[in-house]
């Protein structure tokens, strides 16, 4: 790979002989005791980078590899990674106060506090420079996901698509077909309705074996694809919400659809079982059918003894649509040099680096043709249908921009839990106003609280019986 500061360094070479040039020819016009010269030959120090990630070990020595990689073909600059647990430890180390890295990695839930801040600058020119093809390697909606002010503020790295993960033993489409049970049509076929997910998860409920058919996170997150899915929104509005959507129709009817298998006591994990383990544990243990989950469970998964899987996308109540989460590697606007940042960032995103991390198994790449390669797809490995997370970046809903994304989630957190868990009977309609009327508080500036008149019901509460229940 060429790198711009090799053509950089070959202007300086030449600025440094002309210099030399000059100084011989004035050496005779020097008074005895004037202090020397410097030496133009003498190179400068290279630039010293932070390169801030998170990651488990596996993730983290991928990046690791990768800034060696680029210190070794580097005079101009040198890469130091540092590491955080999650993304909620970088975004939190940031939020203290904490020095920012040159270049960093984020979430797109934290963009919009970034550039609010200040804390970063946009890489869209910097880049172009730099010969980085956007049109052909990325998705418009990767890119758009990282712009703001009509500029892309950081570049797109990581797309997280959420789809379904299933124990092929305990889910068998072929057996289903036999049946005459609604199943997709062949082992090929990577779509499927909301029909056949129930199916799926009436067929996988086995009593006898005490193995249950279906877990999802009971979270705006979780029911999200399942109400975009069915023509509702969680938002009222794409780019300035002020409220959560739940009780539109388009939303209460995706939900009607959707609670009928959540909430069937039979199909889902219990109370008890969610208290004794995750679902993850479940279906690691073959006691779980299907879960919802993204791409970093992939590695965690092969590593179960016995454990036969699979994915496929979020089922379609009328629609394919899922969420997830995009990463992005921003640039510091105090980098230590906005020059030598961005050359590492052109190497950071290329194909050749993205490639040396995405083997670890974990990432879904922003970059296309990564993603469409066998060092992502890894024939051979389970998960068989590895393209289901490709082709569910297609059906990715991408959400506003927020700065208040921790709060917003806290203020829903026990409405949304009520939906699936509150037993025996739900009121839909107060749930879902009350939902919405939460989010105002966090959403709206101009929002004002209700009179008592107009108040949601008392049966939306989280705290009433059944909810207790």
């Amino acid at each position: 790979m060429r790198l711009r500061r090799g053509r950089r360094s070959s202007r300086r070479g030449l600025a440094a002989l002309v210099v030399l040039a000059l100084g011989l020819g004035l050496t005779g016009c020097t008074e005895d005791g004037d202090p020397p010269a410097p030496d133009p030959t003498r190179a400068a120090p290279p630039v010293r980078l932070l390169f801030g990630v998170w990651g488990n070990d596996e993730e983290v020595s991928a990046y690791q590899a990768m800034v060696d990689t680029y210190n070794a073909r580097s005079q101009d600059s040198q890469v130091e990674l540092r590491s955080w647990n999650d993304r909620e430890d970088l975004a939190d180390a940031l939020q203290a106060g904490g020095k920012v890295p040159d270049v960093f990695l984020t979430s797109r839930r934290d963009l919009k506090w970034l550039v609010d801040e200040g804390l970063t600058q946009p890489v869209d020119e910097l880049l172009d420079e730099r010969g980085t093809e956007f049109g052909d390697n990325y998705s418009r909606d990767a890119l758009r996901a990282f712009s703001a002010d009509t500029r892309l503020q950081c570049m797109p790295y990581g797309i997280s698509p959420t789809v379904v993960f299933y124990n092929t033993e305990l889910v068998d489409f072929e057996r289903m077909r036999n049946r005459e049970l609604p199943a997709p049509s062949d082992e090929d076929d990577t779509r499927w309705t909301f029909e056949e997910f129930v199916a799926a998860a009436d067929f996988s409920t086995r009593p006898r074996k005490r193995t249950r058919g279906v877990h999802v996170e009971p979270t705006m997150a979780g029911l999200a694809p399942f109400v975009e899915s069915g023509g509702g929104s969680v938002f009222d509005d794409e780019t300035e919400p002020t409220s959560t959507s739940f009780s539109s129709d388009g939303s209460r009817e995706a939900l009607t659809r959707t609670l009928e298998l959540l909430r069937n006591p039979q199909l889902t994990l219990t109370d008890q079982q969610l208290q004794r383990a995750t679902p993850q544990t479940w279906f690691e243990r073959g006691r779980l059918a299907m879960m919802t989950g993204d791409r970093s469970l992939v590695p965690v998964l092969r590593q179960v003894q016995g454990l036969e899987f699979d994915v496929m996308p979020i089922p379609s109540l009328g629609s394919y649509a899922t969420v997830g989460d995009i990463t992005g590697l921003c640039l510091s606007k105090a980098a230590a040099s906005t020059a030598e940042g961005a050359d590492f960032l052109v190497h950071a995103t290329s194909t050749e680096s993205v490639t040396r991390v995405v083997r670890a198994g974990y990432l879904v790449p922003a970059n296309l043709e990564v993603a469409y390669s066998e060092d992502f797809v890894q024939p051979g490995r389970l998960p068989v249908h590895s393209s289901v997370f490709t082709d569910s970046i297609r059906a990715l809903r991408v959400p506003p921009l927020l700065d208040s994304w921790d709060e917003l989630e806290a203020a829903v957190r026990d409405d949304i839990r009520s939906l699936v868990t509150s037993a025996p009977e739900l009121d839909l309609e107060a749930v879902t106003e009350q939902i919405d009327l939460d989010s105002q508080r966090v959403l709206d500036p101009d929002f004002e609280e209700p009179t008592e008149s107009t108040s949601p019901s008392d049966d939306a509460s989280p705290s009433d019986d059944s909810a207790e229940e």
